[in-house]
């Protein structure tokens, strides 16, 4: 037993002394927060460790323009201008065997952005509006506020059957049920907050009356009866005169027979004379 025990000892030994030696990377900076732009490097200690080439990666993605096939043993990666998609985990990867990477943390404000800048909602119905957070981290907490004059007044979940609100960390959802036309037309903000500092947005919501819908069809309709109309009035008019000329047309015929009656009789005096 003892010997056992004396084995596992001496191998965790070994396995202690392997860790201890093995390669070492120095990362610089070891994290970036809330900067405008970052110059990251690597140097990996071991400088008689065979190095097949290195390269960047941006949460897990190869940074395509930092491959390199030198054996260097030094690399950097610049960032000339750091917004809310340039934050993340970067890693610098050495082709050794086996390979050797580190990890360096870009911290940076949270984004929020509206999905929409502009909701339509019927009266009675329900409102949706929603928001989508960006950036690294991503935004841990999540507030709605109704915009007023006086300053902006938190909307808050489950007091009431009104409001309902559902966030994960890179989206937040506000919805209104029975929308009003007195109280719920305006801004709404949405504000996300991490552990850099806080972003919002604004959503302009709409409520349009439960007739609203109607106007289209009355509008069409009222066009027909109007093109009716016209047209009876029209028809009204024309047929009077239409008449007179029937009549016209029928006196003349009757002139011109007489003509030829007297014709005829002036001819059969003169053949009996």
């Amino acid at each position: 037993m003892k010997f056992l025990w004396a084995v596992s000892a001496l191998l965790l030994g070994c396995l202690r002394v392997d860790a201890s030696t093995g390669p070492n990377i120095v990362a610089q900076p070891p994290g970036v927060s809330n900067q405008t732009s970052a110059v990251l490097s690597c140097n990996l200690t071991d400088s008689s460790l065979p190095v097949g080439g290195s390269h960047w990666t941006h949460n897990g993605k190869v940074i395509e323009d930092s491959k390199s096939t030198a054996g260097a043993h030094f690399t950097v990666h610049r960032l000339d201008k750091i917004t809310y998609s340039s934050g993340g985990l970067y890693e610098c990867v050495f082709l050794t065997e086996p390979e050797v990477k580190q990890t360096i943390e870009v911290k940076t404000l949270p984004h929020v952005a509206a999905y929409k800048h502009s909701e339509h909602g019927n009266e009675q119905d329900k409102g949706v509006m929603v928001c989508v957070g960006h950036g690294y981290p991503l935004p841990t907490d999540w507030t709605w506020f109704k915009v007023e004059d006086d300053g902006q007044v938190p909307i808050v979940n489950g007091t009431s059957d009104k409001y309902e609100i559902k966030s994960t960390p890179n989206k937040t959802t506000l919805t209104i049920n029975a929308l009003s036309i007195e109280n719920d037309i305006g801004q709404y903000a949405c504000s996300g907050t991490n552990s850099l500092g806080t972003s919002s947005d604004l959503i302009q919501l709409r409520v349009r009356s439960r007739l609203a819908a109607l106007w289209p069809f009355l509008g069409i309709v009222a066009e027909v009866i109007i093109l009716v109309t016209i047209i009876f009035i029209y028809e009204k008019r024309r047929k009077p005169d239409e008449i007179t000329d029937d009549d016209d047309s029928g006196a003349a015929p009757l002139k011109s027979n007489s003509s030829e009656n007297h014709k005829e009789k002036t001819v059969r005096q003169r053949n009996s004379n």
